[in-house]
């Protein structure tokens, strides 16, 4: 007991927080369990096991990482849903309002997990005898797919039926069809028959066939030896290889170049120029920088200022004497270049004189190889010309031995009548074939397969039953005191199961009962979890200031009971102890 905020939530907080990481009502958010000044909490739980052998698991949250132990040892969290049964299990026994509230459909398929499964043995010796004789063979593990395969199988059925239907009147009218096309086909055979026969009595009327056919010996004869005549071929061999001979000729005569004859002179004259250039240089130089006491390159002695005058005299007489030199060298130079210019235009005009006589050469030849040619081709044509002829002659004879007297399109007719005849022949005989079979009884099938949705028509009734009562006996595993729970509604006349989650307290819907009502039905549901799952954990009851009355609920375990008194300290009191044990909050 106690004041509200101080603490008595909490206890319950904490309780489930240890053994399933998660608040009272298995919210994400734990922030609420710690200070704001201090996020990290500690939380050591202590319990008796079943054995009463004592146990401390602690669950630690520092600094953001979760640690937990259980006896000392860390111990993983799936390895304490193995201990204390999943989540769900847990909270929805420890909680009350936890299943309704929390789970909501989920706890729907929470109670299908744990419901006991019933044998079908069992469910079949409650049914009379009629149904345990139809159904004793049968797997009615889940008795609405049962049922639904055999609708299914009967509306094969009549699909069966509706098409054996459709057969027989398709067969009936397929034999009437049959007869008309039989007389008709044979009154169409009998006109292509008689046309037939009107237009091959005509093909060959008065002609002479054996004279056709010696004509046509003769013809083939000579087109044979026509054949074997060996094609004319033109003679040119001596004309090409003239011809070769003279191309090569004016091939090579037109790429010969021109032998340089004055080559070295040209380039004795070019040394020469250039020798007198360097020496013309080094006397100017030599002139230009004379003066007195300057060596004499000819004495080889330092010149006066008295002989200086003579010494540049015969400077510029040497300079002059090297012009002189130097033009004469140029002159031949230049002499001999020209020279050579001449001797080569000379060399190439009379080369491109020889290659147009050798063209006028070549040009006479071909025209005489061209008219050697075009004889033989004129005597190739001819013998072409007779060949074809001869040709058109033997298809003119073969297609009279073949067609006789009638044009093309009386010919084209009488093959398309014997083509027509061939047709109709197989399309009667065929007709005919059918016209022979014995017809199926599709009457004696379409009985067969009624007699077949009978026997599960019958099936689905004793199905239904079976489901009904199923369903009975599996909802006898759900019943409490005032609280009810449906999982499944079955409907009688088609045995069909269809999922609904309904609860209720007193034939009331949840959500119209009360604060104290919630806590009853819940307390009840906390045992019906309990019974389900053979685990057995002590239901904290929050709020319980509202409730004065538990006398719908028989607790199989521990009961906590929090109760709100006004400014109160926390108190834990155990009953049937006097001693009150109180605690800060």
């Amino acid at each position: 007991t106690g004041g509200n905020g101080r603490g008595k939530s909490s206890i319950a907080d904490a309780i489930a927080f240890a053994i399933t990481g998660l608040p009272f009502f298995g919210e994400r958010n734990i922030d609420r369990l710690s200070s704001e000044r201090n996020p990290n909490l500690c939380i050591d739980l202590r319990f008796l096991d079943d054995a009463g052998q004592p146990h401390l698991l602690v669950r630690k949250r520092q600094k953001g990482r979760m640690d937990v132990t259980l006896d000392g040892r860390p111990i993983r969290q799936q390895d304490l849903n193995v201990l204390f049964g999943e989540r769900d299990v847990f909270l929805s026994i420890f909680n009350p309002l936890y299943f309704i509230e929390e789970l909501g459909d989920k706890g729907k398929e929470l109670l299908e997990r744990y419901l006991p499964d019933i044998p079908q043995e069992d469910v079949l010796a409650e049914l009379g005898e009629a149904e345990r004789s139809a159904l004793h063979d049968k797997s009615l593990l889940q008795p609405d797919v049962f049922m639904k395969n055999l609708r299914a199988e009967n509306k094969g059925f009549e699909e069966r039926i509706t098409y054996l239907t459709g057969q027989k009147d398709l067969a009936s009218q397929q034999r009437k069809v049959a007869e008309g096309k039989a007389a008709e086909l044979s009154a169409k055979l009998d006109r292509l028959r008689r046309e037939r026969e009107d237009l091959e009595s005509r093909q060959f009327a008065g002609l002479d066939m054996g004279e056709l056919q010696d004509q046509l010996l003769e013809l083939n004869k000579r087109h044979q030896e026509l054949t074997e005549e060996p094609a004319a071929v033109p003679d040119t061999a001596e004309i090409d290889g003239r011809l070769a001979n003279l191309r090569q000729t004016q091939t090579n005569r037109g790429t010969t170049f021109y032998p340089q004859k004055h080559t070295q002179e040209i380039a004795d004259a070019d040394a020469q120029v250039n020798a007198l250039l360097e020496e013309y240089k080094k006397a100017k130089r030599s002139l230009k920088g004379f003066k007195a006491g300057t060596i004499c390159p000819m004495c080889r002695r330092a010149v006066t200022a008295k002989e200086l005058p003579h010494v540049q005299a015969e400077l510029r007489t040497l300079i002059s004497s090297i012009v002189a030199r130097g033009q004469a060298a140029k002159g031949k130079r230049d002499q001999l270049k020209e020279q050579e210019k001449q001797e080569e235009a000379a060399f190439y005009a009379e080369a491109e004189k020889e290659v147009d006589r050798l063209g006028r050469q070549i040009a006479d030849l071909e025209k005489q190889r061209a008219a050697i040619v075009e004889a033989a081709d004129r005597d190739n044509a001819a013998n072409k010309a007779a060949l074809e002829e001869l040709v058109g002659k033997i298809q003119n004879l073969s297609a009279t031995q073949e067609c006789g007297l009638l044009i093309a399109e009386e010919l084209a007719r009488l093959e398309e009548c014997r083509r027509e005849i061939e047709t109709c022949t197989a399309q009667l005989a065929a007709v005919r074939e059918t016209l022979g079979e014995t017809p199926t009884d599709y009457e004696a099938q379409i009985q067969a397969v009624r007699q077949s949705i009978q026997a599960n028509e019958a099936l689905l009734t004793f199905a239904a039953a079976f489901a009904a009562k199923k369903a009975e006996m599996l909802f006898s595993s759900l019943r409490m005191n005032r609280a009810e729970i449906s999982l499944y509604d079955v409907v009688k006349s088609t045995g069909l199961v269809k999922d609904v989650f309904k609860f209720t307290y007193n034939k009331r819907r949840y959500d119209r009962l009360s604060l104290s009502e919630k806590i009853r039905a819940g307390m009840e549901v906390s045992e019906l979890m309990k019974r389900l799952t053979g685990r057995n954990y002590p239901q904290f009851v929050d709020n319980m200031e509202s409730v004065d009355d538990l006398h719908n609920v028989q607790p199989t375990g521990q009961v906590i009971m929090a109760k709100c008194v006004h400014k109160a300290e926390l108190s834990v009191k155990i009953h049937g102890q006097e001693q009150a044990m109180k605690q800060a909050a």
